[in-house]
């Protein structure tokens, strides 16, 4: 139930509070957590790729605090969409949902690196879009396999962003169904649309040294 307070609010109010929950949820920076936790002297921000996410977690301090990370990622986008759902239905949980993503990314606080926002989207589909879920992990599984294809992180993640958008409009337009989430709106295909930006502009910027790893065997998500 949504408090008094917030439901006396106007629908752009509230999907302003909505979206500022979830770019809050975005920024809790879960990998440097994980390493402070681990009690090693490693820079999850420096060392490896640099890039404080599940996949450099792993590589540096082990695969359980790895996949401590990533799970801590998507529940940040997962939690967002229920938070912001609560707040103003399918609006709010795919303004939120790409918040805590954009939060993640290129998170305003002091002495936080962002990361590439990947888990964090597979947790805002959760919880906007699960009937596209199982497409997107295809997708993303299938282009990574390809061994022919250069840059096989980049490139699959930019495949996946462009089906996530365009299957998003499919929905939306033709109404079809999405259980366990909201009734698509053209909030769907926006929110997916900011997302699949922001975590394209992460990749891009960070490309050549991910690259680089890729080519020692490691990769990066």
């Amino acid at each position: 139930m949504v408090s008094p307070l917030l439901a006396s609010l106007e629908p752009a109010a509230r999907c302003t509070v909505a979206a500022a929950a979830g770019y809050g949820l975005g920024l809790l920076p879960s990998a440097q957590s994980a390493v402070r936790a681990s009690g090693t002297d490693t820079d999850v921000e420096h060392d490896g790729t640099g890039n404080p996410g599940a996949m450099n977690t792993s590589h540096l301090i082990g695969k359980r605090w790895g996949a401590a990370v990533f799970a801590a990622d998507v529940a940040k986008g997962w939690g967002a969409a229920v938070l912001g759902r609560r707040l103003l239905g399918a609006t709010g949980a795919n303004a939120a949902a790409a918040a805590a993503v954009v939060g993640h990314c290129y998170p305003a606080t002091r002495g936080f690196r962002g990361g590439k926002g990947v888990a964090t989207s597979i947790g805002q589909v959760l919880g906007t879009f699960p009937a596209y879920f199982p497409i997107d992990a295809g997708v993303a599984l299938a282009t990574a396999a390809v061994p022919a294809l250069r840059h096989r992180t980049f490139t699959a993640n930019t495949v996946a962003s462009l089906t996530w958008v365009g299957c998003a409009i499919a929905w939306w337009r033709n109404q079809w169904p999405n259980p366990g989430g909201p009734a698509p709106t053209a909030a769907l295909p926006a929110a997916a649309a900011v997302s699949s930006v922001a975590i394209f502009a992460r990749f891009l910027a960070e490309r050549d040294k991910v690259v680089s790893y890729e080519a020692d065997g490691m990769g990066e998500g």
